[in-house]
């Protein structure tokens, strides 16, 4: 009986490594935004509405410094390591590069926030705030993800990732209980991501054998050069994916900017689905890359077809069900809202038709051709996006996000043929029968 279970496909599909990185990133998007839900109505209780939106602006500004200090290696880190599993000391290498790098870019921005804040005297209403909250840029510089996510071993990082959560919920319950208070909040949030990432850090050492070198300035500067396409492409596309606020707050009135901002955060967690895909296929897939691209097609041809599907199904059930899911988070009926969702419910679908077209970039480190995708569909979502905003309104905008989606496949497709066109040929040939 437990031979033929195991001989199942599915059974095949849920031992898969890249199967199993899909659903341990998974658990720690959804950690992230469960905390995020219950923190919420604490910290409201605690510190009021005032400073709860103060200390989420002072977020806004050190998500935006992330990006300095994530540098791209999101992308580039998960295939050095992967290719270099088994090779211990090129990994060591590889390994201490992205660390100290990161830790020199966080401890830049560092510097760089606190002379704007006491320098310069700019961020004034939330500066003590924004101050404190540069622990977040620490943890950020620390956190091992990237390892984890090209050894392809999720499960460990994804339970510190719940714990970090949990030790930041209960530090809000124990310190966080008058408005004076706030300035702790952000900070609990780094100083709890910081200490796990620590003991993460001194596991990959002690545990997997990984040395830490020195810092060589010669090297770090070496590697943030490397990656300064992979920053500007990561930029560009959280304007892209974001900006859209940005550009109704110039068209349409605070009602009409709170509908769609709820319409939009639905879309937001729905669009970490394809992110999710390619960080979970993107290791086995640069691995594979090695060894010949027939093999990276065989393997990535029936994990496009899975995502297309899945994409569809959210899709549909999300757009389908937009009264309910807008009055279940709004707790009142928004007709513009539920408009907005059926229409952006969609964008996660086309996203999935560009996975591939991503995926092959990273995984042939064509960086320019990424950041010049990037910036392209950056433009034309701008464009865009003022053009039907300013003709339709947040409806107009809508169609400017979901064409946007389309036109990042068109263009990517069109930069990737020209730059390997047998490589795209021979994928999207070998769709045609499954088709």
């Amino acid at each position: 009986m437990i031979e033929k279970l195991s001989s199942l496909p599915f059974i095949h599909w849920i031992k898969h490594k890249s199967f199993q990185n899909f659903i341990f990133l998974a658990v720690i998007q959804s950690s992230n935004v469960l905390i995020s839900l219950i923190s919420m109505p604490l910290l409201i209780t605690s510190i009021g509405v005032d400073q709860f939106g103060l200390v989420n602006l002072a977020l806004s500004v050190i998500i935006l410094a992330n990006i300095w200090v994530g540098f791209g290696y999101n992308l580039s880190g998960p295939r050095e390591v992967a290719i270099n599993q088994k090779n211990k000391l090129a990994l060591s290498h590889s390994v201490s590069n992205i660390i100290f790098s990161k830790v020199f870019l966080a401890t830049l921005a560092t510097v760089v926030l606190l002379i704007s804040i006491f320098g310069f005297g700019l961020f004034k209403e939330y500066q003590v705030i924004l101050a404190f909250s540069v622990m977040l840029l620490f943890s950020e510089a620390t956190l091992p993800l990237w390892f984890f996510q090209g050894m392809e071993k999720m499960k460990l990082i994804s339970i510190s990732n719940v714990f970090s959560k949990l030790l930041y919920l209960m530090g809000i319950v124990l310190f966080i209980h008058n408005p004076v208070q706030a300035k702790w909040v952000n900070f609990l949030l780094g100083i709890s991501a910081f200490s796990i990432n620590i003991l993460l850090l001194l596991y990959i050492h002690f545990q997997m054998q990984i040395r830490f070198y020195k810092p060589d300035f010669r090297q770090i500067y070496k590697s943030i050069r490397n990656n300064l396409l992979l920053f500007l492409s990561n930029f560009v596309s959280h304007i892209a994916i974001n900006g859209g606020l940005i550009v109704l707050s110039f068209f349409a009135s605070a009602e009409i900017l709170g509908n769609f901002s709820l319409a939009e955060r639905v879309t937001m967690v729905l669009r970490i689905f394809p992110a999710l895909v390619i960080q979970a296929i993107y290791p086995n897939a640069s691995r594979l890359m090695q060894q010949g691209e027939d093999k990276v097609i065989i393997f990535v041809r029936k994990i496009y077809f899975l995502a297309l599907v899945g994409g569809l199904v959210l899709s549909i059930v999300f757009s389908l069900n937009a009264p309910f899911i807008i009055k279940i988070l709004s707790k009142s009926e928004l007709p513009n809202a539920v408009a907005y969702l059926e229409l952006l419910a969609f964008v996660p679908l086309l996203a999935c038709f560009n996975i591939v077209n991503s995926l092959f970039m990273l995984i042939t480190d064509q960086k320019k051709l990424f950041f010049k995708s990037s910036y392209l569909v950056c433009i034309y979502m701008l464009c865009s996006s003022i053009f039907l905003t300013h003709l339709y309104g947040a409806i107009g905008l809508c169609i400017a996000l979901l064409s946007t989606e389309t036109i990042a496949f068109v263009v990517s497709l069109i930069l990737l043929f020209e730059a390997n066109r047998s490589m795209v040929k021979k994928f999207y040939k070998s769709l045609m029968p499954s088709f």
